[in-house]
């Protein structure tokens, strides 16, 4: 097995000149956070699975190593993800790479739903916070697993007949958790009887994962109650299309506003976007037109807003750093309220740095503007922070330079040609360690 070799010490990056209006039409890719879960999901299958419109990121790439690793053989090809399971995988994630991602312990919970164990890593992926585990463990337990707690990560392990029908409650102190839902789901399709998740979390994620698997014939139905799942012994895969990319959408459309720009995107409606994301657009003096296959977004003087992040339909947490960084050219004082985690600032200093009045007030951030931005040299550590950054440097005079590009090919395949596309003046110097 071949494991992708780039790692968070990668020191590639990337010169931006910013002060250039940007406009034009672009595709969206294929969204990475549904595609990570189907990736998982077709980890819990008998029978072949085609993933169409899978984003050309690194965590794809980490993801398909992962499943080879279980024994099963993966093809990545021009947007196709395609998965033929080995009748007898190993039950174990692989313990470099599953630290890589954040959805280790999704994969570990199909493994446990096929085998009746799993034995994987903690997960990776974005640190800008404590992001616990708990609900996901407690899914495995009521699923009837052992889950032990060892020196390089965890071990479950469930009886002969595998994982059983189940009731767990995958609600925590910010609301639904998101990752908690999918693996109870992977396991509840796979267990025999009818599983109820309570407190279910309604992200896109959740309900085209649901999608997939009762197209594999597991049956699901949504109430009051939570989500009952009513499963099977023989999970089939077949084709299966990831819905654009709504972060990457809102991203590119907080970029072009920034610059007083404006942008064309296929491969995404504006029904797409979470109402949430379309209020504080709006608010902001963005307005998103309909066009045929895609949508349209233009604007005028950003006006300041106050949002708080929040589930599905809210406004999505991974979009909240770049639209501070929009917000920076915005007329007023804006807020922009984290309640999904607890805090998510690591942008705020960075910001700071482009000469941006922004800062931190618990799991606030308050943006002050218009702020005449001027480049600098600037670094994050995780996907949406890095994003943030680009953002203040397109807006910002003169040429800044940003490193995290190990973060940036996590989540966006083709961003920076997108944004070369609408007129960016941005070179990527690939240098590595």
């Amino acid at each position: 097995m071949t494991i992708p070799t780039q790692t968070t010490q990668d020191t590639a990056h990337i010169q931006v000149t910013g002060g250039r209006r940007l406009s034009g039409r672009v595709q969206v890719q294929g969204s990475k956070n549904i595609a990570l879960h189907l990736y998982a999901a077709a980890l819990a299958t008998d029978t072949p699975t085609a993933l169409e419109r899978c984003p050309d990121i690194l965590d794809t790439s980490v993801c398909a190593a992962i499943l080879r690793h279980t024994g099963s053989e993966v093809a990545v090809d021009q947007g196709w993800f395609r998965v033929t399971p080995t009748s007898r995988p190993q039950s174990l994630v692989h313990p470099v790479l599953g630290r890589r991602v954040r959805t280790t312990v999704v994969l570990a919970a199909a493994l446990l739903a096929r085998t009746g164990r799993a034995v994987f890593p903690a997960p990776g992926g974005d640190a800008f916070c404590p992001r616990l585990i708990d609900r996901h463990l407690a899914a495995m337990k009521a699923a009837g697993a052992d889950v032990l707690c060892e020196d390089n990560g965890f071990r479950a392990t469930c009886a002969m007949r595998g994982v059983r029908a189940f009731t767990t409650d995958v609600n925590t102190p910010y609301g639904p958790s998101l990752g908690a839902t999918v693996t109870a789901l992977l396991l509840a399709a796979r267990a025999e009887g009818t599983s109820l998740i309570s407190h279910p979390s309604v992200e896109p994620e959740v309900v085209e994962t649901a999608r997939f698997l009762e197209q594999g014939g597991a049956q699901i139905e949504w109430d009051d109650e939570g989500v009952h799942v009513t499963g099977t012994s023989h999970l089939t895969g077949g084709t299966f299309a990831v819905a654009g990319d709504r972060i990457e959408a809102g991203t590119m459309i907080m970029a072009t506003a920034a610059t007083g720009g404006d942008v064309q995107l296929d491969g995404i409606t504006v029904a797409d976007l979470p109402e949430g994301l379309r209020h504080v657009l709006a608010d902001a003096g963005i307005a998103l037109t309909a066009r045929s296959g895609g949508l349209a977004s233009s604007s005028g003087p950003l006006e300041a807003v106050e949002a708080a992040t929040g589930p599905h339909p809210g406004l999505p947490t991974d979009t909240a750093p770049q639209l501070a960084a929009m917000l920076t050219q915005a007329r007023g004082v804006s807020l922009v309220h984290e309640r999904i985690y607890p805090r998510r600032d690591t942008h705020i200093t960075a910001l700071r740095a482009f000469g941006a009045e922004v800062s931190a007030q618990g799991s606030s951030a308050r943006v002050v503007g218009p702020s005449p931005l001027r480049a600098t040299a600037v670094e994050a550590g995780d996907i949406r922070a890095v994003t943030a950054l680009l953002i203040a440097a397109l807006a910002a005079e003169g040429t800044s330079t940003i490193r995290g590009m190990y973060h940036l090919r996590r989540g966006y395949g083709h961003l920076l040609d997108n944004l070369a596309t609408l007129g960016a003046d941005i070179t990527l110097d690939q240098e590595t360690n």
